[in-house]
């Protein structure tokens, strides 16, 4: 018997209500333009990669894993709160003095990132080994090049905003994607030039590459913002937006509600950010430049399919329901929580909860796909992309095993993006306690399976998964909560794909029992086909118990796509 369906597609992805703001059309051309840009830039980014990966070591690759990091972190902390906020800004987004507000808005992040690129540089460079500096070429020369680079990335960051507000996502498609494909030419380039002249130059290609990266990106989102400031009758600089006694706005030019709701998510942005790049954090702390290397290989190659399809999805997504439960309408409140007789919920309310069931029922199938053959043909892979001398070192058996991680990752990204579309002040400083505990969870499990028990790089895997459980168990309970108040129920359980996954679970069996892997080094091809083979029965029953419900969910998409914006 098929396992029960959720509510299906066709009843509540087509009507949405007149009064929101967004359609799910916009959702799902996002979602499908950034899921495209995703897949051209990896592609081009992998490619390079494969080359790349010739000429480096593990040491240079753990470092300039470091390297990206500090990058990261500069960027995060400068303006990933602010983005959720201005997502959420209530103004009407057509009107120039809205669009000068979100200008002014992107600014904030340009001066947060100058404060955050020194301090987190300096306290990075203090922690810098001599030995480490010495026996790699122009290390801080590249510290000081990712810490511009990132400066001159969040330059592009007041026109970023003002393009997503209007949802013009084709900008950001021809700027990622010049920008990766100019720091693919770059980062190979001079890694090719140093081997060639004989020159040792370290990390130094990523850091131009970087640094490129930035430039092109900055150059096209100005280009894009300049025809649209002049054509709509606003400034790309700040400007202020009405007298100093108006309480709408800080200093007369920042929108106050939208930095109040910013300033509530930076805390839980520290924690978020310390736990998402914390694998990062740990491995340089407890384990050597090569087995970070390792680690980062494996990491690099196992996340590809979040960072392809994944994070384009819950960016979308995000958006999506931060605009569809925007108003109050949309949000009709239970005039009694205690009462038994709860009023019917508002149409936006059963739109976002079929649609949220669409997307983590999608990622539930997806996973027992990736589950179930992953362990086995991740290695089998790596050996023939990346090498026998990088398969050899462990990054195999570690990236296998990452693959029972990505699940994980993948429930907790749609389900925090859910979570920060609808959550109020008081919500996420609630969520920031619990964070700040599975924080202190994360730190323990990674001692423990790091220290205690040497699993090495398998030990950071399995800490992460108890990491990513722990917030989706937070993320379940908030998402149910958040329906039932609102005149919904949200079954959790009838998510599961019950026979896909017992067939996933028998598969993964068959495979270990077999030792599907135990000549792979040798056969590498044969046993690929081998593979295949054993996977073709799971993948054939999960298409036919599930017909419905992917019959459904393309029928779904394919309407959106004819259907006018």
């Amino acid at each position: 018997m098929a396992d029960p369906k959720p509510e299906a597609p066709s009843k509540g992805v087509n009507a949405a209500p007149a009064s929101t703001p967004a359609a799910p059309s916009n959702m799902v051309r996002a979602a499908s333009l950034l899921i495209s840009l995703q897949l051209l830039s990896r592609l081009v980014t992998f490619a390079a990669n494969q080359l790349l990966i010739r000429f480096l070591t593990a040491p240079l690759l753990g470092l300039a894993t470091q390297l990206e990091v500090y990058y990261l972190s500069v960027l995060f902390f400068a303006r990933e709160s602010l983005r959720v906020a201005i997502q959420r800004h209530d103004r009407d987004a057509a009107s120039a003095a809205a669009q000068q507000a979100v200008v002014n808005l992107g600014y904030l992040a340009v001066a947060l990132g100058a404060l955050v690129s020194l301090l987190l540089g300096a306290m990075y460079s203090a922690t810098m080994s001599e030995e480490t500096i010495r026996v790699t070429p122009h290390l801080v020369m590249s510290l000081y090049l990712y810490g511009a680079a990132a400066m001159v990335e969040l330059l592009s960051e007041p026109c970023f905003v003002l393009m997503q507000t209007r949802l013009q996502f084709g900008t950001r498609a021809a700027a990622e994607s010049i920008a990766t494909f100019i720091r693919c030419i770059v980062v190979f380039g001079t890694a090719v030039w140093g081997s060639r002249a004989g020159v040792d130059v370290g990390v130094l290609p990523f850091a131009l590459g970087q640094m490129s990266y930035g430039i092109a990106l900055l150059l096209v989102y100005l280009a894009s913002g300049y025809s649209l400031a002049a054509s709509s009758g606003f400034s790309l600089l700040p400007r202020s937006l009405g007298k100093p006694s108006d309480n709408r706005f800080f200093f007369s030019y920042f929108d106050r509600p939208t930095i109040s709701l910013a300033a509530s998510m930076m805390a839980q942005g520290l924690l978020k950010h310390i736990l998402t790049q914390g694998d990062t954090l740990l491995v340089s702390t407890f384990a050597s430049a090569e087995i970070q290397g390792v680690y980062a290989l494996a990491n690099n190659y196992g996340g590809l399919i979040a960072r392809l399809l994944f994070q384009p999805v819950e960016e979308s997504s995000r958006g999506y329901f931060s605009r569809l439960l925007s108003e109050p309408a949309a949000r009709k409140a239970l005039p009694d929580p205690s009462s038994k007789s709860a009023s019917k919920p508002s149409p936006a309310i059963v739109e976002a909860k079929t649609n949220l069931r669409i997307l983590l029922r999608l990622y539930l199938l997806l996973s027992t796909v990736i589950v179930s053959i992953g362990p086995f043909a991740a290695p089998v892979l790596l050996s023939l992309v990346a090498g026998r001398r990088w398969a050899g070192s462990g990054a195999g058996e570690v990236l296998g095993f990452y693959c029972f991680y990505i699940p994980f990752l993948a429930l907790n990204g749609v389900a925090e993006a859910f979570v920060a579309s609808v959550a109020s002040e008081a919500d996420v400083h609630y969520q920031s306690v619990w964070m700040g505990g599975f924080s202190v969870a994360f730190a323990t499990a990674a001692w423990l399976f790091l220290s205690v028990f040497p699993l090495g790089a398998k030990g950071l895997v399995l800490a992460n998964i108890i990491n990513m459980l722990c917030r989706i168990i937070w993320c379940g309970f908030f998402i149910k909560t958040f329906f039932k108040r609102h005149g919904a129920e949200f079954g959790i359980t009838s998510l599961l794909p019950r026979s896909t996954l017992a067939v996933a679970v028998g598969s993964l069996a068959t495979m270990y029992q077999l030792d599907v892997l135990g000549n792979a080094e040798a056969q590498p091809i044969k046993t690929l086909v081998k593979i295949t083979a054993l996977a073709i029965p799971m993948l054939v029953h999960m298409i036919f118990f599930e017909r419905r419900f992917l019959l459904d969910c393309f029928r779904a998409v394919r309407g959106r796509r004819a259907a006018k914006p």
